[in-house]
């Protein structure tokens, strides 16, 4: 249980990230909306380090604040989008939100539902959290990963891998009259093949 100065902070991170949240989707300009979205974030990184996992709280501001967040706002600040244009057409696609609505709110009753029958589950299911005061969250998360789950890590960052190596190749388009970079070429040039001098007379040019 919370007391004293942290339940503050809790009830502060949590109102805070709620409003904003509410913004992020109110807002009319997407530029708010998207600072709306890096204050949330900042706000659930809060309520992380009071739940003592200080390592989602940085990946969540490393990963999420510092590139996506970030990446999305300059997109849309540089990109001259005319999103009356996009918004015309949202109420095609109203159905299929609201079942997608539907879905999520079920999947968290269901959840909730769980554990107000079941406190316990979550501590029967997983292993024991260790005493911050000898082990931080971050280390005893880096021991279970990179010792008993190292392979599953490791395929999983392969899968990866081929997914971007094989999103650049399907995107990647060559088209007639670029001049590309050869790097075989450039390594086999010698004096004779990359320089071609001139004798020019004085007083007259080339």
């Amino acid at each position: 249980m919370l007391t004293g100065l942290a339940a503050a902070f809790f009830y502060l991170f949590a109102f805070v990230g709620i409003a904003s949240a509410v913004m992020v989707v109110a807002s009319r300009n997407p530029v708010h909306s998207v600072l709306f979205l890096i204050l949330t974030f900042f706000n659930a990184s809060g309520l992380f380090l009071l739940a003592g996992a200080e390592f989602l709280a940085m990946i969540l501001l490393v990963v999420y604040v510092g590139a996506v967040a970030v990446l999305f706002l300059f997109v849309v600040m540089m990109l001259d989008v005319d999103f009356a244009e996009l918004k015309r057409g949202a109420l095609e696609y109203a159905p299929a939100g609201a079942l997608v609505g539907i879905i999520l709110a079920g999947e968290l009753i269901v959840v909730l539902g769980g554990y107000v029958f079941s406190p316990n589950l979550a501590g029967q299911t997983a292993r024991p959290i260790p005493d911050i005061a000898e082990r931080h969250n971050t280390a005893a998360l880096g021991d279970i990963l990179y010792t008993d789950y190292i392979y599953f890590f490791q395929i999983a960052g392969l899968i990866l891998l081929v997914a971007m190596v094989g999103a650049i190749v399907l995107t990647l388009r060559h088209r007639e009259g670029v001049k590309r970079q050869v790097v075989a070429d450039q390594v086999a040039r010698t004096p004779e093949t990359a320089i071609e001098v001139k004798h020019v007379e004085t007083g007259k040019g080339i």
